[in-house]
């Protein structure tokens, strides 16, 4: 059996102590890093869910909401492999500052057109490619960029809380833009993206460069594209995990398309009540994205199982009769949502080696967010035709049929079996080796 196809180990040991959850945070460049990145990531996602908003409010269809979710992610869709090979090549921090730069010139002229009222459809679409062709190269930079910025001993906590900072801001962001756009309008959320791109350009200036960990420029070399795709597909620890985000990004990461249906068409609860089911979403996701950080070993079968129950959570949400009782399915969902991601995230980054680790994570965001460019108008297309209830059915439904059967057929390579034994009068699920 070679390194690149070994099977992972099936033991669980206990998880890490409190004090261990946030280790990376007392390296001073990861701590500016992290807390630029947590701004961005949310205002990033502040700006998605205006948009999409801005969208529904200007044609009064979710089909068209899902369009600009295709607009957005289509680019990562059909470049995203060539962004992983730029990571590789160049500087990390010169590519986040650029790419910030222009994020932030683009959402200044969003925010300019909404906050003015001459802002049209197309213009809107525009900018979600443009922000969509800088997301190619930003997204798989600012994951490998943590790398840089702490030592070995401090590597696995630094992805962890990278991870979450993606994973946060992409769950918080929807939440305090549905506030804004009852409270202020959804133009603003353009405006704050724009001075969260400026904050991250500067504290990027403010790392001290000679405490980096620099690794060594990819050389340019025929092939490279191609090698990232082999590399990936001969490790199960990358493979399964990428095609289990494959089937959630496509179904299940519809959720802007689905509560922005839920709220204007099932509720009719409006904006204020959009923001309010982002934000239930964002108060799980935060809880689950905390208790994640003690994790102590990852697994590829916990990946799967995490992926399988968020996407049958999602399946009983459909089933919810009122808003009380479907917020708190929406809440169970963001805690699945984040022991999926910062289980998947970290095990795919420290499976690859470093010198191919960015075309490695191009692949994952490319799955990520180019899933969602063909979800969007899938799920906006179901829900039109359907119904906000029929299509949150089916976002779970097909992921949870995916996760059944990549588990069965991990569990039919590895010769694993499931056992239950009890522990201080505990029932306790395990898979052991037959």
């Amino acid at each position: 059996m070679t390194a690149a196809t070994q099977a992972i180990p099936t033991q669980i040991s206990g998880p890490l102590p409190w004090r261990s959850s946030f280790s990376a945070l007392t390296v001073r460049n990861f701590r500016i890093f992290w807390g630029a990145n947590v701004l961005a990531m949310t205002a990033t996602w502040m700006q998605r869910i205006a948009q999409d908003w801005l969208v529904l409010q200007l044609t009064g269809s979710a089909a068209l909401v899902g369009v600009t979710v295709f607009v957005q992610f289509a680019p990562m869709l059909f470049l995203g492999l060539f962004g992983g090979v730029i990571v590789d090549r160049y500087p990390k921090r010169q590519l986040l500052m650029g790419t910030q730069g222009a994020v932030g010139v683009v959402s200044l002229v969003l925010a300019v057109l909404s906050l003015t009222g001459t802002v049209v459809v197309w213009q809107v679409w525009v900018a979600a490619l443009v922000i969509g062709m800088t997301t190619v190269v930003d997204n798989p930079a600012r994951q490998v960029f943590a790398n840089e910025l702490v030592g070995p001993a401090h590597l696995r906590n630094a992805i962890t809380l990278n991870s979450s900072a993606f994973q946060l801001g992409m769950l918080l962001g929807p939440a305090v833009s549905g506030l804004l756009i009852v409270a202020v309008g959804g133009g603003w959320s353009f405006a704050i993206n724009a001075v969260a791109c400026v904050v991250t350009v500067v504290a990027l200036t403010r790392l001290r460069v000679a405490e980096l960990y620099p690794h060594t420029p990819t050389p340019r070399s025929s092939g490279q594209l191609r090698e990232g795709l082999h590399y990936a597909a001969v490790k199960p620890t990358i493979l399964w995990p990428v095609i289990m985000v494959s089937f959630l990004s496509v179904f299940t990461l519809t959720m802007p398309v689905l509560l922005t249906a839920y709220a204007s068409d099932v509720f009719h609860i409006g904006a204020a009540g959009y923001g309010l089911l982002n934000s239930l979403f964002a108060v799980g996701a935060l809880a689950g994205a905390v208790l994640s950080t003690r994790r102590r070993t990852l697994r590829l079968r916990t990946v799967i199982i995490c992926g399988g129950v968020w996407a049958l959570l999602q399946v009983t949400a459909s089933f919810m009769p009122s808003e009380a009782m479907f917020g708190a399915a929406l809440i169970a969902c963001g805690i699945a949502n984040q022991f999926f991601f910062m289980a998947g995230n970290p095990l795919i980054q420290l499976s690859s080696n470093t010198a191919i680790r960015g075309r490695v994570m191009a692949l994952y965001v490319l799955v990520l967010l180019g899933g969602q460019a063909l979800g969007g108008p899938l799920m906006g297309g179901i829900v039109d035709l359907a119904g906000a209830q029929a299509a949150m059915l089916v976002s779970g439904l097909v992921p949870a049929v995916a996760a059944t059967a990549i588990g069965l057929l991990l569990a039919h390579r590895g010769a694993l079996h499931l056992a239950l034994s009890w522990r201080h009068a505990t029932p306790h699920l395990s898979i052991q080796p037959r």
